[in-house]
């Protein structure tokens, strides 16, 4: 008795040390449980609605899809209006349109957005600054297309003279008929970097109707602050070479941004303007 009153105080001790065991390894697994379905619940859940995203479909729709998170701003964005004008031939007034190709030795350095999507890098700051303002206004931009390659555009082009003969026109209408509404492959400001195509997530098609949107008057109103004009602009079309596009911002720096609204002037008109005011006054 002497012995097993000695040790039977050790065993229940033991027994209780087990059992404790035993709700500690349920509390575990209850722990690792909830953390998975948290995880699972992170993963599954929609991103923010008003993300810069882009499905890059060939079609005049965009659509969504969930995206990771953009990449930081750089900690130096200089100066807001450059101190000197802009030359000539900075890299910022590069045009290209129907009758200017994309020279043959051009290069970018790009910057991934959403989705894999990408612009060149130097207009990147303004760009996320432009659509973290709208935002912070209470409307929800959506970036649907942005830098294209060659073989991008070939393929919208292509796409869209297919379409047009399947209703009936011969293969040279049909490529005509493309190229007022899709860049002539070589000819679209899409492959220079700086440019991108803006939608209401409410409303993202490629169309005029664009034009009523929030999003877009917002843009139209304040892009030239950030360095961006609307490239296509109403009844312009004959100059660009590209129908009326409510959705197509380019940019060109703050600078030239500010004259281009000011003069009222498509970038075609303005850059010829420029040329012209230049040769007369070289040492302006």
């Amino acid at each position: 008795m002497y012995r097993r009153k000695k040790f039977a105080p050790a065993r229940r001790c033991a027994g209780r040390r087990r059992r404790g065991n035993r709700v500690l390894e349920d509390l575990l697994s209850i722990t690792i449980l909830l953390c998975s379905a948290a995880l699972l619940i992170t993963v599954l859940a929609p991103w923010e609605e008003g993300s810069a995203y882009s499905a890059g479909q060939d079609t005049d729709v965009c659509w969504p899809e969930p995206l990771p998170a953009e990449p930081p701003l750089p900690a130096d964005r200089g100066e807001p209006f450059p101190a000197e004008p802009v030359p000539v031939d900075s890299w910022q007034l590069l045009l290209v349109n129907r009758w200017h190709s994309l020279p043959e030795d051009y290069s970018v350095q790009l910057v991934e957005l959403r989705n894999g999507f990408q612009v060149d890098e130097r207009c990147y700051p303004d760009l996320q600054e432009m659509m973290d303002d709208c935002r912070a206004a209470g409307l929800s931009p959506l970036i649907c297309s942005s830098y294209r390659t060659q073989e991008k555009q070939e393929q919208l082009f292509q796409n869209k003279v297919d379409r047009l003969t399947a209703q009936g026109l011969s293969p040279e209408e049909a490529r005509t008929e493309a190229a007022k509404s899709v860049a002539v492959p070589g000819t679209s400001e899409h492959q220079l970097g700086l440019a991108v195509d803006i939608v209401a997530a409410d409303n993202q098609n490629l169309d005029q109707s664009q034009e009523t949107t929030a999003v877009q008057r917002w843009l139209m109103e304040h892009c030239w602050e950030y360095g961006f004009i609307l490239r296509y602009p109403n009844d312009k079309s004959e100059i660009t070479g590209i129908g009326y596009e409510p959705w197509h911002y380019r940019y060109v720096g703050a600078e030239v941004a500010l004259d281009v609204r000011e003069s009222g002037l498509c970038f075609e008109e303005y850059l010829l303007l420029r040329e012209e005011t230049l040769a007369a006054n070289p040492e302006a």
